[in-house]
């Protein structure tokens, strides 16, 4: 049985999983290519040999020649998407962030629960690095002891919107490194502060955080989104007995007038496209056994990222260190 598969949302991300749907996912169509701009998704279908195209995502939800779902559209339209897709009884991709509101993730997850089965996958990719799995492993064996320290840096070429802020780097970049941190390390967090350095221009200055864990870890994170030279992101686990670090991903060198030259991504796609293909594969194993992926992320994961990013605002806006609070976790998502 194929599975039809609907990617709602045309732009960078939408078209990106219409290529991974069509080329690299055997046992799934790409049925339908979905997007407000109906130009638009004819550009991505045309482009991927999708069967159809239309510009409502719920109508398109509804279809009856529809399985599944991957929804690549605006943040703002993921909680409603999924609680339309869990009403259908279908399952769905959904880019992160599930929602910036924890009350909306909380409603997402209700509707869940009330279903009594598992429907949402959430596109935290990197759980499915290379680096991050190998992190995790070193950590699961015993090969560098207890682990101490997580430090982490984030950076972009720039800002993505001329009125992007601190805050928002804080919700919109840092919740993937909230996420896999909390992934590989196995643990909550407990509090979080957040610091930026002064600057005298009208760009956004590095967001750099510390928190702490309930297992006693601490975890730095940097979210710089003018760093100007290139897209990077890294990691480095301290344990006690050895630390792993993350490499920066870069196939070939120059070298030349007595000097070497490395190039950097000027974004994420190309540095994590394995890690969506293998993300994008499970869920398509969700689909057909309906066993949720054992290290993909759930709405739970999606709540949490909101809380963490909602006390890291707090913490930037007030100068202090803030709790993070959340409810416990539900049995359902154990």
């Amino acid at each position: 049985m194929t599975i039809r598969i609907a990617v709602i949302g045309a732009g960078l991300m939408g078209a990106d999983h219409a290529k991974i749907v069509a080329e690299e996912m055997q046992g799934a169509t790409l049925q339908l290519v979905c997007d407000m701009d109906v130009s638009r998704a004819r550009k991505v279908a045309d482009l991927y040999g999708a069967a159809d195209v239309g510009n409502d995502p719920e109508a398109a939800i509804g279809r009856a020649d529809i399985d599944a779902v991957i929804v690549a559209s605006p943040d703002f339209t993921h909680a409603s998407l999924s609680l339309a897709c869990i009403a259908a009884g279908k399952k769905v991709l959904c880019e992160k962030p599930l929602s910036q509101s924890p009350d909306e993730c909380l409603k997402v997850m209700n509707a869940e629960m009330a279903a009594a089965a598992r429907f949402v996958q959430l596109g935290f990719m990197r759980r499915y690095d290379q680096s991050y799995m190998e992190m995790q492993q070193a950590l699961k064996s015993g090969v560098i002891g207890r682990p101490l320290m997580m430090h982490n840096f984030h950076r972009n070429v720039e800002t993505p919107a001329s009125d992007f802020t601190g805050a928002m780097a804080i919700t919109n970049s840092a919740p993937h490194e909230f996420d896999v941190v909390r992934h590989v390390l196995g643990t909550e967090y407990v509090s979080i502060s957040a610091f930026q350095p002064k600057r005298s221009d009208a760009l956004v200055a590095p967001v750099v955080m510390v928190l702490e864990t309930e297992d006693g870890q601490l975890v730095n994170i940097e979210i710089n989104n003018n760093a100007a030279y290139g897209y990077d992101v890294r990691a480095e686990l301290v344990g006690e007995k050895a630390s792993i670090a993350m490499n920066q991903v870069a196939f070939t060198r120059i070298d030349q007038r007595l000097g070497q030259h490395t190039g950097y991504d000027a974004d994420w796609r190309g540095r994590y496209y394995d890690a969506y293909r293998r993300q994008n594969r499970a869920f398509l194993r969700f689909v057909e056994t309906r066993e949720f992926p054992e290290i993909a992320s759930s709405c739970w994961d999606g709540y949490c990222a909101a809380i963490v990013a909602e006390a890291g605002v707090k913490a930037l806006n007030e100068g202090r260190k803030v709790a993070v609070e959340m409810i416990n976790k539900p049995e359902f998502y154990a």
